[in-house]
């Protein structure tokens, strides 16, 4: 019986430290993709080489000591801001008049799924008057309201009419000057019209290695005209990196052994203002204070813009569009998987090579990733902030009116033919106003439900922060 019993103590003292276990577990990783139970897998995959760039960000990123933001599986994880933005950086909504002289800009630079969000503008937003297009045309007509002035400066609206993927400088003094050229003449006129900038950023790696493939398969932008204060550089400031028509067929080790190649750290040079670096003109000042200029210049444009997407996060980006607009799309922005990019492996001495070639651009993300998370968190703490207000709004006025069948306000008349029943003095309560908690409860109802169905909404879906070539997946629109 003593055996007995003492193995009976014994079991029940295991369950309790494993129940005791499971409780602590729960608050130490309170998510199914805790990282915590993937630091084995972790170290692995920062040992092996070669590695494929098919599992996202971090696969990325597995050779420089991880992502605080994303976990082993790809989904968000516990953010942490980096940076201190004011709240006029995190608190951007624009009053777009689409009926007035508003204007958005959409910078698009290579190989971040600006092609799939250029259409998104032009086909997928709901609109008094939705955009024209006609199969078989490159270009949309999108018109205000009422009148023959276009309200988006893009590729797929006014085609590339400031340079084969302009940039910040080319766009900033080019855009003012073609708006009018855009607009039939009774309308010729200097408006003050506002610009609001827009753009999307990417994975700097992955943006990179999906631009090689690209230029692998025959794909130039020798279109492009890099004009910067009054001219076009000339080929002395900007070599070319290969002698024939094209660069089809180079490998990887080539692309990246070119010094001239525009490809190194181009979101970066595409947001900065050149001429604050004498343009293209590499002789003006050293490589480290021309990078320090550029990048701050980056940062700064981009603080500035009225927004901003990033690849990686389809969902928020609609969301905080949409947001920022007060524009709606049609259908939902959808995370794709399985690029030519992703199936490349590549060994983790290259990838950190990859970096070095883009240091301003891994730096530019970082940053614009924690201002990007950081407007989505304020954005959704703005509309619950609200929803309380119009449920305290709300109980006030039902208050303020009065309940006649809980006691409050004024009594109910008498029914001819019955007689009023007395009130109970033995039961005070029902003299007694009824709790904040009970007018929850009876009156509130739907605003708790409508709350309960916005926070389940797409957008707090997190989605799968793979990295995705928009451009190359839905070229075939």
């Amino acid at each position: 019986m003593d055996e007995k019993s003492n193995n009976s103590r014994l079991l029940i003292a295991l369950v309790m430290v494993v129940l005791f276990g499971v409780i602590v577990l729960q608050y130490v990783c309170p998510s199914s993709d805790c990282q915590l139970l993937h630091l084995g897998s972790l170290s692995k995959s920062r040992d092996s080489a070669p590695q494929s760039l098919s599992g996202g960000v971090d696969g990325a990123n597995s050779g420089t000591g991880g992502d605080p933001y994303v976990a082993e599986d790809g989904a968000l994880s516990r953010f942490v801001p980096r940076f201190n933005f004011t709240t006029k950086d995190l608190d951007r909504v624009i009053d777009f008049n689409i009926n007035g002289d508003d204007v958005i800009v959409f910078l698009h630079i290579q190989k971040t799924g600006g092609t799939t969000f250029g259409r998104h503008l032009v086909r997928n937003i709901h609109l008094e008057r939705p955009c024209e297009c006609h199969a078989g045309q490159k270009k949309c007509t999108c018109y205000r309201p009422g009148k023959k002035e276009t309200w988006l400066f893009s590729r797929f609206s006014t085609g590339w009419s400031c340079g084969l993927h302009a940039d910040w400088t080319e766009l900033t003094n080019c855009v003012p000057a073609k708006m009018g050229v855009h607009e039939p003449p009774e309308t010729q006129k200097p408006p003050s019209r506002n610009y609001h900038y827009i753009t999307i950023l990417r994975d700097p790696v992955w943006r990179y290695l999906s631009e090689w493939r690209h230029v692998q398969r025959g794909a130039t932008w020798k279109a492009s005209v890099h004009w910067c204060d009054g001219r076009a550089p000339t080929l002395a400031e900007l070599p070319s990196c290969y002698s024939g028509d094209d660069w089809s067929g180079c490998s990887l080790e080539e692309f990246m052994a070119c010094p001239y190649n525009l490809a190194n750290n181009r979101q970066t040079r595409m947001l900065a203002d050149l001429s604050l670096v004498g343009c293209y003109n590499l002789t003006a000042m050293s490589d480290h204070e021309r990078g320090a200029v550029l990048l701050e210049s980056a940062k700064r444009n981009l603080r500035r813009m009225a927004f901003f997407g990033l690849t990686e996060y389809q969902r928020k980006t609609q969301y905080l569009f949409e947001h920022t607009f007060r524009l709606a799309f049609i259908a939902p922005f959808t995370q794709l998987n399985g690029t030519r990019a992703a199936s490349v492996e590549v060994a983790s001495e290259t990838q950190r090579r990859i970096r070095q070639l883009n240091e301003w651009d891994v730096e530019l993300y970082e940053y614009a990733r924690d201002l990007f998370l950081q407007r989505f968190q304020f954005a959704r703490q703005q509309e619950r902030r609200q929803a309380r207000e119009r449920r305290q709004q709300a109980r006030r006025r039902l208050r303020t009116k009065g309940l006649p069948w809980l006691g409050m306000g004024a009594k109910p008349t008498e029914r001819p033919g019955r007689p009023q029943q007395p009130e109970a003095e033995s039961n005070p309560s029902q003299s007694q106003p009824p709790s904040e908690e009970k007018l929850d409860d009876l009156n509130t109802g739907s605003w708790e439900e409508s709350e309960a169905q916005s926070e389940e909404s797409w957008w707090d879906v997190e989605e799968n922060d793979s990295i995705e070539d928009y451009m190359e997946n839905v070229e075939q629109w």
